[in-house]
């Protein structure tokens, strides 16, 4: 069976690759639904452990999923949790534990929260996102064979009991197999080839819609991991999807999707707009810019002096509200008076920024 060349969403058909922003708790700071519109933003991620913890099941089953609690049109995908194994746990051993039942999240000496497989699926199915995640044991990059090993057989265990309660959930609710979300297992395995391959094996006996990077896409040298990249678009299936989870360096994008990934999330375009960090294409028009080559974009730092009095876009290769509207003289006075509104144009332009890397990609596909 061939690949899909669209994401499968309860608005429509998205086509691939697409490249969805870290909507982490429901929100993309400084912005709101609409500007997502604005910026051609055709989908989003949802963080499920931090929505879990903060809004509950109440919440998000008296509004019917996450979409119409946000009033988000787009494609949705709920992540499993499994970043915060991570970022929460393992890099805080006093936060928490990881075992074979599941995470502890311990928030406190009177609170803790077990979050196990099941209830990761079974929330992000009241989520009601395009696709959901097995949860997964995150592969410390700084592990041993034996230790990545370890991760790789929780991983796997973790993903049958995730598509049970998938089974399970779609049965209970009488959702057709047309109707059903993705889901998507992670592969873990970190530096080791043979891992991911083992990965990779054991995960398609279980049967998915579509393989996540799993673990830290870095080597220890600061580059790009591209060898565990071509390692899971040799030995997945044909017609999985290929999400580049948490990969979000447009060049990185590039050359992912060149190899046949599909899908790619990242914080890196909101969270860098909020720090002054914008980018922008090495072109006098968006029909201009060139994928292949090496600096086909630079960052623009809006708040220098030299641009105080500069009465010229930001980009002439974009078409955003920012670039169409307001001169980098008036983006750099917002900065320089800490007016919110510069956060909110910032992020508006990388964004936009994002979906023509994205657009740019499919034309080059189709032709």
């Amino acid at each position: 069976m061939d690949k899909a060349k669209f994401f499968k969403s309860k608005r429509g058909n998205i086509p691939l690759p697409v490249f969805f922003p870290d909507a982490t708790r429901g929100v993309i700071k400084t912005i709101d639904t609409s500007d997502l519109v604005s910026t051609k933003t055709l989908g989003i991620l949802v963080n499920t452990y931090h929505l879990y913890r903060e809004l509950g099941d109440e919440v998000v089953k008296k509004f019917g999923g996450i979409q119409k609690f946000m009033n988000w049109n787009g494609g949705t995908i709920s992540d499993s949790g499994g970043f915060q194994v991570m970022s929460i746990v393992k890099a805080n051993p006093e936060s928490g534990s990881v075992v074979d039942k599941g995470v502890i999240f311990r928030e406190s000496k009177k609170r803790k929260i077990i979050f196990t497989p099941e209830k990761s699926i079974d929330f992000q199915m009241k989520l009601n996102c395009d696709m959901v995640v097995a949860l997964d044991d995150f592969t410390d990059p700084n592990s041993d064979y034996d230790e990545a090993k370890d991760t790789v057989e929780r991983t796997i265990k973790w993903a049958k009991r995730s598509k049970d309660e998938f089974l399970k959930i779609c049965k209970e609710k009488k959702i057709d197999e047309k109707d059903r979300p993705y889901i998507l297992g992670v592969v873990q395995g970190g530096k080791f080839q043979d891992l991911r391959k083992y990965c990779i094996e054991e995960l398609v006996k279980i049967g998915f819609d579509g393989f996540g990077y799993g673990g830290w896409p870095i080597n220890s040298d600061g580059t790009f991991d591209y060898e565990t990249a071509k390692t899971m678009v040799k030995y997945s299936p044909k017609n999985y999807l290929l999400y580049g989870l948490g990969i979000g360096k447009p060049e990185e994008i590039v050359k992912c999707a060149k190899l046949g990934f599909d899908i790619f999330d990242c914080v890196l375009p909101t969270r860098d707009a909020r720090h002054k960090r914008l980018y922008v294409y090495n072109a006098d028009s968006i029909k201009d810019i060139n994928l292949d080559s090496p600096d086909f974009y630079s960052f623009y730092v809006p708040d220098k002096e030299k641009y105080y009095k500069d009465n010229s876009s930001v980009s002439t290769a974009c078409d955003c509200l920012l670039c169409k509207n307001y001169s980098r003289a008036y983006l750099a006075h917002l900065f320089r008076i800490k007016d919110l509104t510069a956060l909110r144009l910032a992020t508006i332009h990388n964004l936009r920024f994002y979906s023509i890397l994205m657009e740019k990609i499919i034309s080059k596909k189709k032709s």
